[in-house]
């Protein structure tokens, strides 16, 4: 029962953020998602519908990825990916979506490595 509301109020605060943030193709959502062993980013183009680029703990391409988990330190790492596969594909500003998390910790280390790596938001 007490899951099942903090879930629900989970997605309420998602769908309210979501409803203000939309991403184009110049300037694509940057969306955020914690689990609670893994971290994935997306870029998102909303008026296309597609995805633009991704990344994650989990994602083959990393080198150190048996290391990441959800915390503070991988954020910060996988942040600077995230830049990195931005500018791959051609992306510069974006918008930044936390999926209803506090912009403080993991979700905080993730931005402000993601800035330092040339994103603009």
């Amino acid at each position: 029962m007490k899951i099942e509301k903090k879930q629900r109020l989970a997605r309420r605060r998602r769908w309210r953020i979501r409803k203000k943030i939309v991403g184009t193709a110049q300037r694509p959502r940057l969306s955020v998602r914690f689990t609670g062993q893994h971290i994935y980013v997306q870029f998102v183009d909303d008026e296309a519908g597609r995805t633009l680029a991704s990344t994650s703990t989990r994602s083959k391409a990393l080198p150190e990825r048996g290391q990441l988990k959800a915390n503070v330190e991988s954020a910060r790492r996988l942040g600077a990916v995230a830049a990195e596969v931005a500018r791959a594909a051609g992306i510069t500003e974006v918008v930044f979506d936390r999926s209803g998390a506090r912009y403080h910790g993991k979700v905080k280390a993730l931005a402000d490595a993601a800035r330092a790596g040339g994103l603009k938001f």
